[in-house]
């Protein structure tokens, strides 16, 4: 299946070329592009893009805005996209809203060209772009800036204990594969435990597991 991508960035040269890069690839597709925040909310709902290129900076709407408004109560489309926001910057201030907006990973803009091809893949088949430190650390300092949540700690206490040993290590950076190594089970197995984590806890990814496990203590900062 095709994953179809829109780009949402204020600079032209990068646009073009993330799309050629884009669609040099099998099995992904840009469906369209857009130079501001509000254009990428009109473009998302018209385009319904699996992927949304999201910069965080952007002239009149910016990108968290843009975020917000996709993923809100009023968006009107037959799925809901994944964000995944570019950053120029390898700690910025702004990627704390966009993690409350509901993005789904964080990309440098210098990464390489590899790296933006696995993290549209990566975000496009459900999971969150946890892997690059920079995500890690980002999350890390958004939880410790904020008060634990009560409703975390309920959320929490619907899982298993299978299902709690699976969300830590989610929130210590692992992937699938590593969990399935460190518990001595299957993928497929592990695959299954995401998918009622995120379920149990009303989440749409894991990025979002991870901060409502740091919000109740589940995982410290650092950990």
């Amino acid at each position: 299946m095709t994953i179809t991508v829109l780009i949402a960035d204020d600079q032209a040269m990068v646009r073009a070329g993330f799309a050629a890069l884009l669609n040099a690839h099998e099995g992904i597709r840009v469906a369209g592009q857009a130079a501001d925040g509000a254009e990428a909310v009109t473009l998302a709902a018209r385009l319904d893009p699996d992927v949304i290129l999201m910069d965080v900076r952007m002239p009149g709407v910016d990108g968290i805005e843009a975020t917000r408004r996709i993923l809100g109560p009023n968006y009107r489309a037959s799925h809901v996209p994944r964000i995944l926001m570019l950053t120029t910057f390898d700690i910025d201030d702004y990627v704390y809203d966009a993690l409350e907006a509901g993005a789904s990973g964080f990309l440098l803009k210098d990464a390489l060209p590899e790296e933006l091809v696995h993290a549209v893949r990566v975000v496009a088949g459900g999971d969150a772009l946890l892997a690059p430190s920079v995500t890690r650390r980002m999350i890390e300092q958004f939880a410790g800036r904020r008060p634990r949540a009560p409703r975390s700690a309920t959320a929490l206490a619907e899982l298993t204990d299978r299902e709690r040993e699976v969300l830590v290590l989610i929130g210590r950076g692992r992937s699938n594969s590593e969990i399935a190594g460190d518990l001595f089970i299957a993928e497929q197995t592990v695959k299954t435990h995401v998918g009622k984590v995120l379920a149990k806890l009303g989440v749409r990814d894991r990025v979002h597991a991870v901060i409502l496990a740091y919000d109740a203590g589940l995982v410290e900062p650092a950990s």
